[in-house]
């Protein structure tokens, strides 16, 4: 599975330079290169929602091009550091005994289409700003550190997912060379492990406490009805490098 997976991405990868590199009629068009900044969240068997005592960093490195004032194709490289722990906001008392925990580093690579809600790219244009939308496809590589439940020594772990990149922001242009962008992602993975618990985890029973037995018992698994989540939210600046035709309709 994992060996189709990279040969899809290689694939789309390999269309996005395309068309980042065609003739020299294709470089009349506009074309940015960029990066920003921000902060990462998990959601998964340690935290169900976004908990902002538990955020990362993260960073982006893209390159785009507009196809028209609408469509922008942009490929790009993304860095993002997760965590979590059953200690620091545990989602109920099993969560608690079992204290569980991750540190991981995320290398995605991604192409997506953003959608321009707002007629903003030509030069003479009234707008200089746009809400937009994007959605794609993206690889992660994760080197990750964790344990499972309380009792286990955290260990070293590696996989990689296919992640579905979606999302949406605001885009500003600051003239009419660089464009300043404020964006959210979300990206859901194919994978339940990121924080190192999934459902095939072996039983580990839960004995209970003769002195307290309204508290839980049971065994440490995650929940097999769905994946683990990613997000992303920053900054981003772009300057355009090419633009020598106005779109016009």
């Amino acid at each position: 599975m994992k060996k189709v997976n990279f040969q899809i991405f290689n694939h789309l990868i390999i269309l996005g330079l395309l068309f980042l590199t065609m003739s020299e009629k294709v470089w009349a068009q506009k074309y940015e290169v960029g990066g920003g900044a921000g902060v990462a969240a998990y959601s998964g068997d340690i935290i169900r929602r976004i908990d902002p005592n538990q955020l990362g960093l993260q960073g982006t490195l893209f390159g785009k091009r507009n196809f028209d004032n609408v469509w922008t194709l942009r490929v790009g490289l993304n860095l993002a550091q997760l965590n979590a722990a059953d200690s620091i906001k545990p989602i109920d008392l099993m969560a608690d005994r079992r204290d569980a925990r991750f540190r991981a580093g995320v290398i995605e690579l991604d192409a997506v289409m953003e959608f321009n809600f707002l007629d903003f790219l030509r030069n003479d244009s009234e707008f200089r700003w746009s809400p937009y939308a994007f959605f794609g496809l993206g690889y992660s590589f994760v080197i990750a550190r964790g344990n499972t439940y309380a009792f286990n020594v955290s260990e070293d772990y590696s996989l990689s997912t296919l992640v579905i990149p979606f999302g949406g922001g605001v885009k500003y242009r600051l003239d009419d060379r660089w464009t300043l962008a404020l964006e959210i992602g979300l990206r859901p993975t194919f994978t339940d492990y990121l924080d190192k618990i999934d459902s095939s985890e072996p039983v580990i029973p839960r004995f209970q406490n003769p002195n307290a037995p309204n508290e839980p018992y049971g065994i440490n698994f995650g929940n097999p009805n769905d994946k683990d989540w990613y997000y992303t939210t920053g900054l981003t600046i772009s300057y355009t490098i090419a633009s020598t035709k106005c779109y016009a309709y």
